[in-house]
């Protein structure tokens, strides 16, 4: 399956932020899962218009404070210190979920294990643990009109996180619309996975080797603009 040395060069965590900021439309309103995703909101344009909703009862969510700015009442899904930008909201458990679970979002961002072709998503516990919590992920996931992950592309151990089918415990089924990983975007397709973009210096063959589902290179393959 592998066949990239491991030395040939990745993209980092915040270009992987970096991009998927960039792709996101103007006016929409955005869930940001732990891990990952919330490094976007230190790459989304102000003058975009672009509201951030943390599950945990934000709406308004900004980039992430200066050592010397933080609020320490105030912090994101997944417990780090966060900002709100102007005009920004605060609400209990209740009311976040309304926000997911009434279609409200028009785009989700979380992180992921594992990616099948048909677009199903495994990111709250891998096949080997025997605990786990899926938390607000399966609502997120369903709630959301376009699911976006964000992720590395293979294991440490360098397996394969975009599989022909997921063999962790699925938190949505065809849910996802796009997969940013650290080499490729990758867009879910209705009849399977489109390589739109890689690394610099990454060819598609190179990408399909450390790939298990089948990639369909898009005739407009580029490299990964910013």
């Amino acid at each position: 399956m592998r066949q990239v040395p491991d030395t040939k060069e990745r993209l980092t965590r915040d270009v992987i932020a970096m991009r998927v900021a960039a792709e996101i439309p103007e006016g929409a309103y955005v869930n940001l899962g732990i891990g990952m995703p919330t490094l976007v909101a230190d790459y989304v344009p102000p003058d975009k218009h672009i509201v951030l909703h943390s599950e945990n009862g934000i709406l308004g969510l900004g980039p992430f404070p200066p050592q010397d700015a933080i609020t320490r009442d105030l912090v994101n899904a997944g417990g780090q210190y966060t900002t709100m930008i102007s005009g920004a909201s605060l609400m209990d458990s209740a009311q976040s979920f309304t926000i997911v679970r009434g279609g409200h979002l028009d785009v989700a961002v979380l992180g992921g294990l594992q990616v099948s072709e048909r677009g199903d998503l495994a990111n709250w516990r891998r096949g080997d643990r025997k605990v786990g919590s899926i938390g607000g992920a399966a609502d997120i996931a369903a709630g959301a009109k376009r699911l976006f992950i964000a992720m590395e592309h293979t294991t440490k151990d360098g397996q394969p996180k975009i599989v022909r089918e997921c063999t962790y415990p699925l938190t949505a089924v065809r849910a996802v619309s796009m997969v940013f990983t650290d080499v490729a975007v990758i867009r879910v397709d209705p009849d399977g996975l489109t390589l739109l973009e890689g690394a610099p210096d990454w060819s598609p063959e190179e990408i399909q080797s450390i790939t298990e589902a089948h990639l369909t290179v898009s005739p407009a393959f580029c490299e990964i603009q910013l």
